[in-house]
């Protein structure tokens, strides 16, 4: 494909703590805030934007170069950019997919996503990691650093925020073969196309609810299993969520959380959550699962955790994953209902597929 990239402007991007950096502009020229995070993943980055979980949040793409292989409409998660911001060290207007749709570049203006590029991505990963997660502002459209500082002063923080019912479906809808021997009620707290695929491709009928569907509605379904989906937000700031799961687990069918989905199983059993330092968020984090002894590489999105000092007190609940790299809680499972959640991404789209095996355990439950 011929070079046709052209000029750009300036832009600056602000954090937190009152760091500066400056770069060029990306994608639609304006300004946008959120919480910083960044990704360590060198593919997939399209299915990363679109991941409902990154909602409110400014990502970092630690890998060098971003967009050299276009976008497609099939390497979605959702039906748009859920990111609020896109930071990048190159960030490619020029692909080399043949049956890409089309460059990054017009996928972002497309989708009303500011971005900046040329800074020092690693630097700035160094930074967060020892710092940890804070807000942050880019802009293209206004270089007045002390006006943009005046604006990111009033970006509520991410602890707190109820951001799932925010992009959860607003209509009930299906999936799979209606005829299919199991039926699964998903409560959809922003959940990712490929999970739900994962569960048809293994002769389910699903039906995804929205996020404030009570447990008698979900039950309407006749369904043999429950799933949890993940999201973003606090978990805490969720107690609608945390008591329809309350309830769902008194029916005593399989019920299966992925990472806000684990998130809220936990507080279900009065397990408190926390908001960590600065997440995990990739597609090569080691997991040891604890039943089996067997290690699986992970791909995660997760700012909130799992309290460990508070599984010690659960009496009903036994830790099933850690996390390999700082020993947090990645799974867990009631020993007294069959209910179980990971805290990370078994579908796995833009990563590894070592951790499927979780949805044949899934099925494997209601078919027994």
């Amino acid at each position: 494909m011929p070079d046709t990239k052209k000029k750009q402007e300036d832009a600056v991007l602000i954090l937190a703590d009152g760091n500066v950096f400056y770069g060029k502009a990306f994608g639609k020229i304006g300004t946008t805030s959120g919480e910083i995070c960044f990704n360590t993943g060198m593919t997939g980055y399209q299915e990363v934007f679109t991941d409902p979980s990154y909602s409110g949040q400014v990502l970092i793409m630690n890998n060098v170069h971003t967009g050299n292989y276009g976008v497609m409409p099939l390497d979605v998660e959702s039906d748009s950019v859920k990111i609020k911001g896109l930071i990048g060290r190159n960030l490619e207007e020029n692909y080399s997919r043949l049956m890409a749709s089309g460059s990054l570049q017009d996928y972002l203006v497309a989708q009303g996503i500011v971005a900046i590029e040329d800074i020092d991505t690693r630097a700035l990963v160094t930074h967060v990691r020892e710092q940890g997660a804070m807000n942050c502002i880019i802009s293209s459209d206004t270089s007045d650093v002390e006006a943009l500082k005046r604006q990111l002063a009033d970006v509520p923080d991410m602890g707190g925020l109820e951001l799932a019912s925010t992009v959860s479906t607003k209509e009930v809808y299906h999936l799979g073969d209606p005829n299919a021997d199991i039926r699964i009620s998903v409560l959809d707290f922003g959940i990712k196309r490929n999970i739900l695929q994962c569960m048809v491709d293994r002769g389910a009928y699903v039906r995804v609810h929205p996020a404030h569907t009570d447990a008698a509605t979900l039950d309407a379904f006749d369904p043999h299993g429950y799933f949890i989906s993940n999201g973003p937000g606090d978990p805490s700031a969720m107690p609608y969520a945390v008591s329809t799961v309350q309830e769902l687990l008194t029916r005593q069918k399989p019920l299966f959380g992925i990472c806000l989905g684990h998130q809220l199983l936990a507080l279900a059993n009065g397990i408190s959550t926390f908001k960590m330092h600065h997440g995990h968020r990739g597609l090569n984090h080691p997991v040891k699962n604890l039943i089996t002894g067997i290690c699986e590489i992970t791909t995660q999105n997760h700012g909130f955790g799992v309290d460990p000092e508070a599984v010690k007190n659960a009496d009903n609940v036994e830790v099933t994953h850690i996390n390999l790299n700082d020993d947090s809680i990645e799974g867990i499972r009631l020993k007294d209902r069959p209910a179980f959640s990971v805290q990370y991404h078994p579908e796995a789209t833009p990563g590894p597929h070592d951790s499927r095996y979780l949805f044949d355990q899934f099925l494997g439950m209601m078919r027994n």
